[in-house]
């Protein structure tokens, strides 16, 4: 039978990788809350080494799981779906596809174009421009395929897709920058799409009932296939948005939970959060281009529903305690880096 040999959850923001001296430009060009802490030159480059040295562990973690091919949990932000047609849950079956990889450069310009802020004017970084290249990974067909009917008989219906949607943009950043920050760019990668970013997203409740779905489908495919899964995103940032900040607590809260093995109380936990009233950062757009309009779920809002992603990865491994390599509270975005994974399965 198919094992599951390694669970890992990570973040991936453009701060992970660009380098802290120009984390305060970006700061300076977004309207973060005033009580947000500032941190120096020195904290920065501190902070950045920290998240290195966190990727550096989950990389030699997922090395000696050995895995044959790896599931990733992640948003799509329309580089694969638009609103024509945006799915709750989609799973890749196709033999391969591509994305990109980003330059330090171009990593910085998506912190400013992603949330629509103004470069600075006269802002250069060496590199300058966007820099973009594309990476071609393999995908996994015969646990692609496993998957979507696994799920299928367990109360799921997924969308799949065996190419990529739009190949013009290839599979987005939730996958990508994982694959090149963890992995050896290998090993075969199956995305499982999740819509946990436009109202009406996926709960944290659904997020762990598909992390367990997947571990099922995973114990019941023949062979020796050994399967490693990350959950891609996070943790607690609303970057771009009026008065944003961060909720460090609410974030080690979550953590609390997983590193208590209990994924099914992390989603609860999330669940039952309402942003304050007054919390402007929270509040979604009308209809248009990023914003559908619709209500949305209960829970935080922003991108602090990624952490949705490390529910569904934590339930691939409930019962099994999780091991924080790192939390990094980064106040430039602000954002919680965390970097987790579950040793012992």
């Amino acid at each position: 039978m198919a094992k599951v040999v390694g669970v890992f959850a990570t973040s991936h923001t453009p701060f992970c990788y660009m380098p802290p001296d120009v984390w305060p430009t970006i700061r300076a060009a977004r309207p973060i809350r005033a009580d947000v802490p500032v941190d120096d030159a020195a904290a920065s480059k501190q902070k950045y080494d920290r998240i290195q040295k966190a990727f550096a562990v989950l990389r030699e973690q997922l090395a000696a799981a050995r895995p044959d091919a790896i599931v990733i949990f992640g948003d799509d932000q329309m580089e694969c779906f638009d609103f024509t047609n945006f799915p709750a849950f989609a799973v890749y079956v196709g033999e391969e596809f591509e994305g990109n990889v980003s330059t330090p450069a171009a990593l910085v310009f998506d912190a400013f174009d992603s949330v629509g802020m103004k470069r600075p004017e006269g802002f250069v970084i060496e590199g300058n421009g966007h820099g973009l290249k594309r990476a071609r990974l393999k995908g996994h067909p015969q646990l692609g395929v496993g998957l979507l009917t696994g799920l299928m008989k367990r109360g799921f219906d997924p969308a799949f897709s065996m190419d990529m949607p739009k190949p013009e943009e290839g599979v987005g950043h939730a996958f990508m920058r994982p694959s090149e920050t963890l992995t050896d760019m290998k090993t075969p990668v199956v995305p499982v799409l999740t819509n946990c970013y436009f109202a009406p997203q996926i709960t944290g409740m659904r997020s762990y009932q598909l992390g367990k779905a997947v571990r099922a489908a995973i114990d019941e495919m023949p062979g020796d296939l050994r399967v490693a899964v990350i959950g891609s995103g996070g943790l607690w940032h609303t970057p771009g948005r009026k008065n944003a900040y961060l909720d460090e607590e609410f974030d080690l809260t979550i953590l609390r939970y997983l590193e208590a093995g209990d994924a099914r109380k992390a989603a609860e936990y999330f669940d039952a959060y309402r942003p304050p009233a007054d919390d402007v950062s929270q509040q979604m757009g009308p209809r248009g281009g990023a914003s559908t309009g619709m209500p949305s779920s209960a829970g935080p809002q922003g991108g602090t529903r990624e952490i949705s992603n490390w529910i569904a990865a934590g339930a691939v491994a409930d019962g099994t305690p999780a091991k924080v390599a790192d939390y990094v509270p980064v106040y430039a975005s602000p954002i919680g880096c965390g970097f987790a994974y579950w040793p012992g399965l």
